[in-house]
C-alpha cells in the first residue's frame, strides 16, 4: 500500500509498504519519501539480536529495493529526495562509536588484536551501498545537494572513520573520496580535517582505526594536485605526512604512507631531498621490521628521484645504507643488499661510484668476512 506520508520528518511506522513496480510512476516519488522514513527506525542488533526479526528483514528488503531502484531508474532523485535521503543516512550511520575493545598505545598490537564488528551490519551495509548510488547516479546534482552534504556532515562522516569494522572503513573510504570529487566547496575543508585528524594521532592519541583508509583516499586526492603545487600541500607533506613515519604503529598504514609520499615526489622533484633527510631522521633504531619498511619506501623513492636531486642525498643516504648492510639482522641487511638488482639505482652508484663505493665498500667487506649469515 501507498499511505500519505507524516507531515514530520520522523520515522515512519514499520509497515510493509508495496514495490515501486506495483504503484504508477505519479505515486513513486510519495513511495520513495516513504521507504526513506521507514529506514530511519533503528534496531537492536547487539543486546537482543532475535528481537524485531520480522521489522528488521521488512527494512533490509527496502533498503535493499531503493538500491535497486536508484541504479535501474533515471530522473527519480528529484528534489524533495535529497533531504530525505541525508537524514536516513545520518540516522543510521551517525553514531557514538563503542569503546575500542582492544587495548590501546603500546599494547595494542592491530595484526594480532581481533577488530569488534558492527552487529547492525546487515542494515548499515544496504545504507552505505544506497548512498554511494545515490552520489554515483547520473541524476544527482551537487548544487541541489550542497544544502545538505555540508562541513557539519563531512566532520560526522570523518568521525566514523575511527570505527572498528574494516567493512565499514572500506565504505566511508569509497564515499568520502565521492563526495571529494563532487563537492568542490568541500574539498580544502575535507583535507583540513584529515590533517588534524593526523595531528591528533600523531601528538596525542597514536590510535586511530581509520589513517590507511584516510591515506588511501589521500593518494587519489595528491594524484590530483595541479601544478605547481600550493605551499599548504607542501607543508602538509612535510609537517603530517613526514612525522607519521614515527608512530609506533606504522606498519598498519605504510604502504599507503609510502604511495602517498612517492606521488608528491613525481609532482614536483624538489621536495626529494628534505623527505629523503626526513626519513634518515625518522629511522628506526633497533625494530627490524620496520627498517625494512623504511628500505622498501626508500626504494620506492630512489625509482623516480632525479639524478640531480639524487647527488644531494647520496651520501647520508648511503651511510644509512652502508649501516643497513652490516645489520646483524639478516632480513636488513638482505633487503638492503636488493638495492644492488635494481637498474636503475646501479645507474645512479656507477655514475657517483667516486663518492658512493667509499662508503659502501667498508660494510660489503666487513659483511663477507665476517657476517654471522653467510
Amino acid at each position: 500500500m501507498v499511505v500519505d506520508a507524516p507531515n514530520a520528518n520522523g520515522p515512519f511506522p514499520p509497515v510493509a509498504l508495496m514495490h515501486f513496480r506495483d504503484v504508477a510512476p505519479a505515486e513513486q516519488e510519495k513511495l520513495f519519501v516513504q521507504k526513506l522514513r521507514q529506514c530511519c527506525v533503528l534496531f537492536d542488533f547487539l543486546s537482543d539480536p532475535l528481537s524485531d526479526l520480522k521489522w528488521k528483514e521488512v527494512k533490509r528488503a527496502a533498503l535493499s529495493e531503493m538500491v535497486e531502484y536508484i541504479t535501474h531508474n533515471r530522473n527519480v532523485i528529484t528534489e524533495p529526495i535529497y533531504p530525505e535521503v541525508v537524514h536516513m543516512f545520518a540516522v543510521n550511520m551517525f553514531r557514538t562509536l563503542p569503546p575500542s575493545s582492544n587495548p590501546t598505545g603500546a599494547e595494542f598490537d592491530p595484526e594480532e588484536d581481533e577488530p569488534t564488528l558492527e552487529a547492525a551490519w546487515p542494515h548499515l551495509q544496504l545504507v552505505y551501498e544506497f548512498f554511494l548510488r545515490f552520489l554515483e547516479s547520473p541524476d544527482f546534482q551537487p548544487n541541489v545537494a550542497k544544502k545538505y552534504i555540508d562541513q557539519k556532515f563531512v566532520m560526522q562522516l570523518l568521525d566514523l572513520f575511527d570505527s572498528e569494522d574494516p567493512r565499514e572503513r572500506d565504505f566511508l573510504k569509497t564515499t568520502l573520496h565521492r563526495i571529494y570529487g563532487k563537492f568542490l566547496g568541500l574539498r580544502a575543508y575535507i583535507r583540513k580535517q584529515i590533517n588534524n585528524i593526523f595531528y591528533r594521532f600523531i601528538y596525542e592519541t597514536e590510535h586511530h582505526n581509520g589513517i590507511a583508509e584516510l591515506l588511501e583516499v589521500l593518494g587519489s586526492i595528491i594524484n590530483g594536485f595541479a601544478l605547481p603545487l600550493k605551499e599548504e600541500h607542501k607543508i602538509f607533506l612535510l609537517k603530517v605526512l613526514l612525522p607519521l613515519h614515527k608512530v609506533k604503529s606504522l606498519s598498519v598504514y605504510h604502504p599507503q604512507l609510502a604511495y602517498c609520499v612517492v606521488q608528491f615526489l613525481e609532482k614536483d622533484s624538489t621536495l626529494t631531498e628534505p623527505v629523503v633527510m626526513a626519513l634518515l631522521k625518522y629511522w628506526p633504531k633497533t625494530h627490524s621490521p620496520k627498517e625494512v619498511m623504511f628500505l622498501n619506501e626508500l626504494e620506492e623513492i630512489l625509482d623516480v628521484i632525479e639524478p640531480s636531486e639524487f647527488v644531494k642525498v647520496m651520501e647520508p643516504l648511503f651511510r644509512q645504507l652502508a649501516k643497513c648492510v652490516s645489520s646483524p639482522h639478516f632480513q636488513v641487511a638482505e633487503r638492503a643488499l636488493y638495492y644492488w638488482n635494481n637498474e636503475y639505482i646501479m645507474s645512479l652508484i656507477s655514475d657517483n661510484a667516486a663518492k658512493i663505493l667509499p662508503i659502501m665498500f667498508p660494510a660489503l667487506y666487513r659483511n663477507s668476512k665476517s657476517h654471522w649469515n653467510k
